[in-house]
């Protein structure tokens, strides 16, 4: 165990660079015209229509970050946390939160977004690093939608695998799971 003054300088660095790495992948990645993938913006208005969104940062606690893997049973890489919360009036009508992971070599950006009640509305890529031949379709990350933390979102289990790109396959099952963890977590503070 780190021990709290671990734990804390661990959160510190990893928090710089969780930043850096955005930073970096906002440089590299540029959401205007030619890019194959919309913009968070995009994805949230068409989600989330006639609403209001308000990105946050937020970082686990050790206690939380423990539950979310026992919960999905992957690793928080990070207790940095980049979230949308989205209203319509006063009203919050979900939340998306971005999974940024490494597939092979590079790496992949989720939007996952949520009902109010946690269940999957969509799952988008926004950002993808490796070769194009190894994203998926559309209609893959399709099959989350109106899943919850309680289905098991495992390959060969409720969610397909895709000859050729098992990696990527593997990798967002992870990620959605790990977002819903995190999402029960977060909701818990409340």
């Amino acid at each position: 165990m780190l021990g709290r003054d671990g734990y804390l300088l661990a959160k510190t660095v990893a928090a710089g660079l969780s930043l850096t790495l955005l930073a970096a992948l906002s440089a590299q990645v540029s959401h205007g015209a030619g890019s194959p993938y919309p913009s968070r913006e995009e994805i949230l208005g068409s989600v989330y229509p006639d609403a209001t969104h308000f990105a946050e940062r937020i970082f686990l606690t050790e206690v939380e970050a423990t539950r979310a893997k026992e919960l999905s049973g992957e690793e928080v890489p990070s207790p940095l946390i980049a979230l949308y919360r989205v209203k319509r009036g006063d009203n919050l009508v979900g939340r998306a939160y971005v999974d940024t992971h490494v597939i092979r070599t590079k790496r992949e950006s989720l939007l996952v977004c949520l009902d109010a009640e946690g269940k999957v509305k969509r799952v988008e890529v926004t950002v993808f690093l490796e070769p194009p031949e190894y994203n998926l379709s559309e209609r893959w990350y399709q099959q989350y939608e109106n899943k919850s933390l309680e289905v098991d979102l495992r390959l060969g289990q409720s969610i397909r695998s895709v000859a050729g790109a098992t990696l990527t396959s593997r990798a967002a099952a992870k990620a959605v799971r790990r977002v819903l963890a995190i999402d029960s977590v977060v909701a818990e503070r409340n």
